[in-house]
């Protein structure tokens, strides 16, 4: 999804000209302006979103979604507006026409905030699915206008919301649940990966080897942060990440539904229930709504699974970068591909997203305690989300469905998901029962 970098050697103006750049720069300046708000107590930096949970209790109709919440929504439009202006307009480009499409896109990201946050559509259906959906139905019946389209900057967005989210991957979660989750987590991701990768590209032989790689790290890692994150990393096609994230959705409300069913039919250990859901489902809300349905110690389980497993993001997406310039885009009968040829094609988001949970994992967490970090992530957390559904709104405007259709390749990706999603069922299963039966270690005593 990156633009490729002809250049050899380090350039000083690429710090300011090029998007990876930019996308660091603005997510430390959202989360040094939070933390400085936090910490100072002078303001509070927040990304406002129509009510969750609205239509009913306290915000019964449609209109109380934004009850009191109008003018930071209008502050956030204008914030938001300001810092992508500020990057396009050092990098070159059309400031003006920009700040004509942006508003229109922020008020459909609204409408899709609105239908992801209905009291009961929260617990399907997500923001994406919504931002995707409206995108879609635009772009393939009115089609998206011309006018609207300087606003569309889906990497931009993408990559600045990384660099958010890399704050929120803290190392201490892997403490929480130790060996075990180590195991779960990061022993199984790795070799569904590998296996996923192996199957789609020479099993199947599938065209889109990106298409392949954003599957595979969907399907093991978390779902939808995980599918941006390697699309971003191996320069994906908008098409194949819609296509990709459609597919993983669509399979996430299943397992998040039928699993929990599953382990309490079968009369499952709930702990290594919640261990399986966890490191299998793909996307934290379902792990956490799944679990809940096991009880206390399986909803607990899930939860740290996942966490520990959301940890990998930086580091698969760092993987694939590297293995992508050395491996996948290296002529075979060229020399072998030099470092500074790896730097310059290397997506340098990644370093932000990496830095960033350096920073809070080893600065700010020690020094100002987890209960102040979590209340400042949940304010960069705002801002991230903001970023990934204007980013998935741009790519539904930018999509088209007779594109996606060519995607399908004879049913070969729907393949690739159901196969890796089954492999990564019964080794996860296996890892589970391993670590927490109590055959081979001794059960971990959690607290509820």
């Amino acid at each position: 999804m990156s633009d490729r970098v002809t250049a050899s050697k380090f350039q000083w103006s690429d710090l300011v000209k090029k998007e990876d750049w930019w996308a660091i720069w603005l997510g430390f300046f959202i989360i040094i302006a939070t933390l400085i708000g936090k910490l100072s107590g002078a303001y509070t930096l927040k990304a406002a979103k129509p009510h969750k949970g609205w239509g009913t209790g306290d915000y019964p109709t449609l209109f109380s979604a934004y009850s009191g919440i109008l003018p930071k929504l209008l502050f956030l439009l204008v914030f938001l507006g300001v810092i992508f202006a500020i990057g396009i307009k050092v990098m070159g480009g059309n400031v003006p026409k920009f700040a004509r499409a942006f508003p229109v896109l922020f008020i459909l990201t609204t409408i899709a905030y609105t239908f992801a946050n209905h009291y009961i559509i929260k617990n399907y259906l997500g923001y994406a699915f919504w931002c995707l959906g409206i995108g879609l139905l635009i772009s393939n019946t009115i089609k998206t206008p011309e006018w609207l389209k300087p606003a569309i900057k889906t990497e931009y967005y993408i990559k600045t919301g990384l660099v958010l989210l890399g704050a929120e991957i803290l190392f201490s979660n892997i403490v929480k649940f130790g060996m075990y989750g180590l195991g779960i987590a990061w022993g199984v991701t790795p070799i569904v990966v590998i296996f996923m990768w192996l199957f789609g590209t020479r099993v199947l032989k599938m065209v889109s080897k990106p298409m392949v790689m954003i599957i595979a790290t969907a399907t093991s890692v978390c779902g939808v942060s995980a599918a941006i994150a390697a699309a971003a990393a191996c320069k994906a096609k908008k098409e194949d990440l819609t296509f990709a994230i459609g597919l993983t959705l669509i399979f996430t409300v299943l397992m998040m539904v039928t699993m929990p069913i599953f382990v309490k039919a079968v009369g499952m250990d709930e702990m290594i229930g919640g261990a399986w859901m966890g490191g299998t489902i793909d996307a934290t809300g379902a792990v956490v709504l799944a679990g809940e349905v096991l009880g206390p110690i399986g909803a607990q389980v899930a939860a740290m699974v996942k966490m520990i497993q959301n940890v990998l993001i930086g580091v698969i997406a760092f993987a694939i970068a590297v293995f992508w310039v050395t491996r996948v885009e290296r002529d075979k009968d060229g020399p072998a591909v030099s470092a500074s040829e790896i730097w310059h094609r290397f997506p340098k988001f990644i370093l932000g997203f990496l830095a960033a949970s350096v920073v809070f994992s080893f600065l700010v967490e020690p020094s100002l305690g987890t209960d102040v970090t979590k209340s400042i992530l949940s304010l960069t957390k705002g801002f991230r989300g903001w970023c990934f559904a204007l980013a998935f709104m741009s790519i539904g405007l930018e999509s088209n469905f007779k594109e996606m259709a060519q995607l399908v390749q004879g049913g070969k990706p729907l393949m690739l998901y159901i196969v890796g999603q089954s492999f990564n069922l019964a080794l996860t299963l296996l890892v589970a029962w391993l670590l927490l039966s109590g055959i081979i270690f001794p059960v971990p005593q959690l607290t509820v």
